[in-house]
């Protein structure tokens, strides 16, 4: 197969451009440098927006037939468990009210196993370099598999390749990368039933998130120290602290302790490319964006940004014509980049409301989170924004409500309907 498009990255994000732009009439060819799928803790609370794009794929059916689990509410809670603010999806417009809970590796699945014939994964093949036309346009890329090089000649590419991006290096695009001073360890926890709800629980030490996911499990992250688990470390003791920091999960005790051994220990990362396209290539999912886990927004992205490419392509008649292809990128870069900026704002303010551990930022946090939890109008934003189905930023003037600096005599107004609701 000569392909029109090569996707390099075989992760949810390249795999749903491959599903969308294969929709199209376009020949893809995906490439990863995995041999088989790698098992992460990533990309498992799928918002109502994501939900409705896997649902206009004819996929949802079928991610749901793996047992994700629907949830109708995000909470921020203190350790004991008591809340400090509430988001009810049941409220939101449209028909897409839940966030479905779902196994990472079962997406890729659902996504690798229903991908049209146009479609093909190349596992095992590593991208070393783009190709370069005459003009200095991208126009393939170079790949090593099995000891030989290739080069392979497509009028797109896309890089999907994660956020160390050898293809985004290689097309000359920076990035602006952020360490957060905390990392999170996430456990796969068996036996243990938890409330149908995304809890955040703000504690002394932290985040601390638990959420259910499918047969009978939940994932839970701690906040922990960039040096909490160097050397040796007595994962007993260390559990119970955690247990008597945060009443609330104290029930889970005995299944924690079982999951212990199966810890991943992860990095957070704010990250921005500078741009989101060259001609002849697009940036995708983490390869050009990640934010903070605590708002549930990274594999969501991922896919809106699938959607987005493949919407600019059809409008630009979905031909691999390179001069109709570059135009389809000015309009991904327009189009997707506002909406990009929005959810990293909002994912970093939500990280700071409840990671800071002391000082000004954990006072403002606990401010806004009570300012916010008190006034519906706030509350029915900050849903319409986390989910992605009415996504408004909030004003400066918003800010000040939550910060209680001004009082807001519309608290209990109901937000005004968006162009997209009315139509």
């Amino acid at each position: 197969m000569t392909p029109d498009v090569v996707v390099a990255g075989a992760g949810a994000g390249g795999l749903a451009c491959a599903r969308a732009l294969v929709a199209l009439g376009l020949r893809v060819l995906v490439l990863d440098r995995q041999r088989t799928p790698a098992s992460i803790a990533k990309g498992e609370i799928l918002q109502p927006e994501t939900v409705r794009i896997l649902d206009s794929w004819g996929l949802l059916d079928a991610l749901r037939a793996t047992g994700a689990r629907p949830v109708g509410r995000l909470a921020i809670r203190d350790p004991a468990g008591e809340p400090l603010l509430c988001l009810d999806y049941a409220g939101l417009p449209g028909a897409y009210r839940q966030i479905l809970c779902a196994d990472y590796g079962d997406l890729r699945r659902v996504l690798t196993d229903r991908l049209p014939p146009g479609a093909r994964i190349r596992w095992g093949a590593r991208v070393t370099d783009v190709l370069r036309d005459g003009d200095g346009r991208v126009g393939g890329v170079r790949v090593v598999a099995d000891g030989a090089e290739q080069e392979i000649r497509a009028p797109l590419v896309v890089a999907a390749d994660g956020m160390s991006s050898p293809l985004r290096r290689c097309a000359g695009i920076g990035v602006r990368r952020q360490e957060y001073p905390h990392g999170l360890v996430a456990f796969d926890v068996a036996g243990a039933e938890v409330a149908e709800e995304v809890s955040a629980y703000r504690t002394g030490r932290g985040l601390c998130l638990v959420y259910p996911l499918p047969g009978g499990r939940c994932r839970l992250y701690a906040q922990v120290a960039p040096d909490e688990f160097r050397g040796r470390v007595d994962l007993g003791a260390w559990c119970d602290r955690l247990l008597a920091d945060v009443p609330a999960i104290r029930p889970l005790g005995a299944a924690l302790r079982a999951s212990l051994d199966r810890r991943q220990l992860l990095a957070v990362y704010r990250l921005r490319s500078a741009r989101l396209a060259v001609p002849g290539l697009a940036l995708a999912g983490e390869a050009a964006h990640a934010v903070h886990p605590m708002a549930a927004q990274g594999v969501n992205s991922s896919l809106g940004d699938a959607e987005t490419l493949a919407a600019c392509l059809a409008a630009e008649g979905g031909t691999p014509d390179p001069a109709a292809v570059d135009r389809a990128l000015l309009a991904f870069e327009a189009a997707r980049r506002p909406r990009l900026d929005h959810v990293a704002t909002v994912s970093h303010n939500a990280s700071r409301m409840i990671t800071a551990l002391s000082g000004l930022p954990k006072l403002l946090g606990a401010r806004m989170m009570r300012r916010t939890a008190a006034n519906p109008r706030l509350l029915g934003l900050t849903a319409g924004n986390l989910s992605g189905t009415d996504v408004r930023p909030l004003s400066a003037v918003d800010r000040l409500y939550q910060l209680g600096l001004l009082a807001d005599r519309h608290a209990h107004t109901p937000p005004v309907p968006s162009e997209s609701e009315r139509q």
